[in-house]
């Protein structure tokens, strides 16, 4: 089910924020229910972040995870991870990591950068194949790029219609990135919490499983920690939407809005 696919890429990607201070920290950890055309459940997804140590460099491993729960699994079994670890100063990918299983159709793929020769090799596991290609300076992955962000760009100094454009690496290519801000909004969260959000608009190709290519909206905290609350994909046949129910080990203070 390429739409469940696309939500779950959208939670580890768009894990977005942008501040000159760190906003995550290892232990931070996500869980978000998954929901097709507002009432039908179709499944969890999760992220996490640990420090640790690669080839001798210290790094952050962040690991996402996505499965199809209740009746849709019964139909369409989705069993998703995704892995990246990240040089801990600089979040420059080192590794990359894309297992799935999607109704049958399975992934098993295994990228290593080397950011100093911008080339990246790639382990087909599944097929047992390697190849190395060229990449950009600094490559990111697509669960990378947005650590990268959190901490590189201010949003303080966006205005409605900016947009921020990026590469991305994703199996054997590189693809371009293009993210529309599109200003402030206070939603209410499942546990009936306020939260002030930033809005963001990231551009996705149309055709089978997207309406077109502004059918993704993103909600981001206003906060030092620009947690993603809330992901909503209009689809070619319904909508699927992902939402933020649980959390811990966060940097900053979650902030809510308290009504008398």
């Amino acid at each position: 089910m390429k739409k469940f696919t696309f939500i779950i890429i959208a939670i580890l990607t768009f894990n977005l924020g942008f501040s000159q201070e760190s906003s995550f920290k290892s232990g931070e950890w996500f869980k978000f229910k998954m929901s097709y055309s507002g009432f039908l459940k179709a499944g969890n997804a999760t992220l996490s972040v640990k420090e640790k140590t690669l080839d001798g460099k210290p790094v952050y491993h962040v690991v996402g995870k996505g499965w199809t729960t209740g009746a849709i699994k019964w139909f369409f079994k989705v069993e998703d991870r995704y892995e990246s670890y990240f040089d801990a100063n600089t979040i420059l990918p080192y590794k990359f990591i894309r297992k799935i299983d999607e109704g049958g159709h399975t992934k098993d793929i295994e990228i290593k950068f080397n950011q100093a020769e911008n080339k990246a090799l790639i382990h087909n596991k599944k097929y047992k194949t390697k190849k190395t290609v060229e990449t950009n300076a600094n490559v990111q992955d697509m669960v990378s790029t947005f650590y990268y962000l959190r901490n590189n760009i201010d949003t303080s100094s966006l205005k409605i219609g900016d947009e921020v454009k990026l590469d991305m690496f994703f199996d054997e290519e590189t693809y371009g990135f293009k993210l529309k801000y599109l200003g402030e909004e206070t939603i209410k969260m499942n546990n009936g919490n306020k939260v002030e959000s930033l809005v963001f608009r990231p551009y996705v190709m149309a055709g089978r499983v997207f309406k077109e290519e502004e059918s993704l909206t993103l909600w981001v905290t206003k906060d030092k920690n620009k947690v993603p609350l809330r992901i909503k994909a209009d689809l070619a046949v319904g909508s699927l939407r992902a939402d933020l129910v649980a959390w811990k080990g966060l940097k900053h203070p979650f902030k809510i809005i308290v009504e008398n």
